[in-house]
């Protein structure tokens, strides 16, 4: 792999975790620089765009990421899908509750409100954590449209999770949230 390209991955996984913890407005080239060992004529050798480029790139890619991970959800039964997904959030939403966050959020968060681009990256992040999350209630029983819902219901659990615990400075919230969305599928699906 190119040296230049190195460079590129470690500039935006530096961007990744300056989003989760300080969002857009908190994030500085000088932060990114630091934590990826970039020289300072990195930044714009390979985003031109600057921080808004940055910025969304790295969005895109944590988005990627996570999806990534969803696809590996086991598809059993709805119950057990449902469990395996808030088993492997816990660990995020904790990270929440000690100052971090969701780097895909963050972008819908402090940023201009006419970004469209970034507005675009993060719908388009959340919708295909919400398809790939569905795809897996499907193939473990559920009808498509009722995985749909649920998958969309648990995306939006996940991010209300990260803002309430966040707040709270406790997983406290998540774990109410999960036990809750834990027995309404099982009574839903007698599983």
């Amino acid at each position: 792999m190119p040296v230049s390209s190195d460079t590129r991955t470690r500039m935006i996984e530096a961007t990744v975790e300056a989003l989760r913890c300080r969002g857009v407005a908190g994030m500085s080239f000088t932060e990114v620089l630091r934590d990826s060992g970039a020289a300072r004529g990195a930044i714009y050798h390979h985003f031109p765009g600057g921080k808004a480029q940055l910025v969304a790139e790295a969005a895109t890619r944590y988005g990627h990421d996570v999806c990534a991970h969803l696809a590996e959800l086991p598809a059993e039964s709805p119950q057990h899908t449902v469990e395996a997904f808030l088993a492997a959030v816990r660990s995020v939403v904790q990270e929440s509750a000690c100052g971090g966050g969701c780097a895909v959020a963050a972008v819908t968060v402090g940023t201009d409100a006419d970004d469209d681009t970034l507005r675009q990256v993060a719908a388009t992040a959340f919708a295909s954590w919400a398809d790939q999350l569905a795809e897996r209630l499907t193939t473990s029983g559920l009808p498509p449209g009722d995985a749909a819902d649920l998958a969309t219901t648990l995306i939006t659990l996940l991010q209300g999770a990260h803002v309430l615990c966040r707040a709270a400075g406790t997983i406290e919230p998540f774990d109410q949230v999960a036990r809750t969305a834990i027995e309404l599928v099982r009574s839903r699906c007698h599983d």
